[in-house]
């Protein structure tokens, strides 16, 4: 049957509206990916002059958030930049540890100091494993004295963001005593603000908010 210019036409319609729909599905399957959740202002490891650690080939996968405390008195107007010299140089050479055990230190002042690469687990005394956790240590003996309320503000902001960008729940926010017998850390009147809940309510209030 001869084909007419009418039939090229009719076919070369319906090309172009298949070639149309197939853009449009692909367009409608395509997804930005969302912005990673913003992180409080912090005093970087070059900036308290200390040195960094190589990132690991593979980067632990962040599952929980864990509290711990200096288990140290810490006066005040002291250097935490010196203190965390020193803490990184003990960790190193005396520990053999990749670096400070911990992620993020937080000062009483409510500054937040990055230590660890939070792409490294960290390191502990106890027979705890923190593959996978965020380890998040405020400075002082919190089994002694009371985290300063700017400390506190810092460590809720500092949590509520760890786990917007990880996409975790206030279940998995918990202390070191919590994975381990033999410690008390992060002391008494830290954990209670655990214990209570208020410090996870605390937490929930801001990933609530836009």
């Amino acid at each position: 049957m001869p084909v007419t210019l009418m039939g090229y036409a009719q076919a070369a319609i319906r090309t172009v509206a298949v070639g149309a729909l197939v853009l449009l599905g692909l367009g409608g399957c395509a997804s930005t990916p969302a912005p990673l959740a913003a992180m409080p202002p912090m005093v970087e490891v070059a900036a308290w002059g200390g040195t960094t650690t190589a990132p690991p080939a593979q980067a632990q996968r962040i599952t929980r958030i864990t509290l711990h405390h200096q288990g140290e008195n810490f006066a005040p107007n002291s250097d935490v930049a010196a203190y965390l010299r020193r803490l990184q140089l003990w960790s190193r050479l005396t520990k053999r540890w990749a670096d400070i055990p911990y992620h993020y230190v937080i000062a009483p002042d409510g500054r937040i100091y990055t230590a660890r690469p939070l792409s490294i687990p960290g390191d502990t005394n106890t027979e705890y494993q923190p593959q996978g956790h965020a380890l998040v240590m405020l400075m002082g003996n919190l089994e002694e004295t009371q985290p300063a309320p700017a400390q506190l503000e810092s460590a809720v902001a500092l949590v509520a963001a760890l786990a917007a960008r990880h996409g975790l729940g206030v279940d998995a926010i918990a202390s070191h005593k919590d994975f381990s017998t033999q410690t008390l850390c992060p002391g008494k009147h830290l954990y209670r603000h655990l214990e209570s809940g208020w410090f996870q309510r605390q937490v929930a209030h801001r990933l609530s908010q836009p």
